[in-house]
């Protein structure tokens, strides 16, 4: 009698994660909307009220056009791209503790901003973005490379291989930025900050908003590709075309941030983590969950760069790092038990 009235919660148990996930999607939707209006409102100028654009003020709807609505959307772009960017990376990778700023990505496009700068000061934005796309494609292609000669792949080894790989890499691009006289303007890019976003500045972000229309489109290849290169080509995929995908995609998106706002560490690793905790592996189930996640994180972080010390400002990637490896340390603890 016990098992018997026991069976109907057994069989109705699986209906509350579908349930939880609702909850938790409808939460995450909410508070992107809440941070996104009180990013709006946020700033050193006290020109840009609720009553002041209600009111029709023409100096708050210029700030609020101007400012504060580009830096918004940028904010929600990069948040989303830089979290799908990292899940496509893990999945390419078999491993959930890499994303561009611990493969050495994010410092190969720090150096082609630099040579950039060396070679042609007055490039257009468009070409620099290219030419930086160029150099996080060369990053992506040679930590794969490197990785494939990594005798044992444990689950922290492969970020350690990235992190030092990184590490070369921008010890090379500040020695040339020394001996250039160029430290200052590599530190400007490479201190993630939106203070300088308005309207004009902005834009090719949505370059990396195709990129991630792309991802979504590759997605159910990408979760195949997670099971390694055997099982994909098994299963019919052609699997360096998928590979070659995703290295465009997240060539093109770091290359993008880089440019625009400069380097925002960790984001790519923790939210694509979050959400498989949440809701599994499934690439196409979880890009939507990555990007409004990816997106919260980044506001929340920007508008606590803006309070902290108003009307001074932070530089995000100080927020953004410091919960980011708070966050980092917090997977790596708990995931301790169950590294191979």
């Amino acid at each position: 009698m016990t098992s018997w009235q026991a069976l109907p919660d057994t069989l109705t148990a699986p209906k509350s994660v579908p349930a939880r996930r609702t909850w938790v999607g409808t939460l995450v939707g909410v508070m992107l909307v809440v941070l996104a209006a009180v990013s709006l409102f946020i700033g050193a100028s006290s020109e840009v009220t609720i009553s002041g654009v209600a009111s029709g003020d023409d100096e708050a709807l210029f700030l609020l056009a101007a400012s504060r609505i580009p830096r918004t959307v940028a904010l929600l772009l990069v948040g989303a791209a830089l979290g799908i960017a990292g899940l496509i990376m893990q999945m390419l990778v078999r491993n959930k503790f890499v994303e561009p700023s611990t493969t050495g990505v994010t410092e190969f496009a720090t150096l082609g901003m630099m040579t950039a700068l060396v070679l042609w000061p007055g490039m257009a934005i468009l070409p620099r973005m290219a030419f930086v796309s160029l150099f996080a494609l060369a990053g992506t292609w040679v930590f794969l490379r490197i990785i494939r000669f990594v005798p044992v792949r444990t689950l922290v080894l492969v970020p350690l291989v990235g992190i030092m790989l990184g590490g070369v890499v921008g010890a090379v691009t500040t020695f040339f930025a020394y001996r250039l006289d160029l430290l200052q303007a590599l530190g400007q890019w490479m201190q993630g900050s939106f203070s300088s976003i308005m309207r004009g500045r902005y834009e090719f972000l949505w370059v990396a908003a195709v990129m991630m229309i792309l991802a979504w489109i590759a997605a159910d290849r990408f979760s195949v590709i997670g099971l390694g290169e055997e099982f994909a080509t098994n299963l019919g995929l052609n699997y360096r075309r998928v590979v070659a995908i995703g290295m465009i995609v997240i060539a093109v998106i770091t290359a993008c941030v880089v440019v625009t706002a400069g380097v925002l560490p960790f984001l790519g690793l923790v939210v694509p983590n979050i959400v498989s905790l949440m809701i599994g592996d499934n690439v196409r189930r979880a890009i939507p969950w990555v990007a409004g996640l990816g997106a919260v994180f980044v506001v929340a972080c920007d508008i606590v760069a803006r309070v902290v010390r108003f009307p001074y400002e932070m530089p995000l990637s100080v927020v953004v790092g410091i919960v980011g490896a708070g966050l980092f340390l917090w997977l790596l603890l708990r995931r301790r038990g169950r590294v191979h």
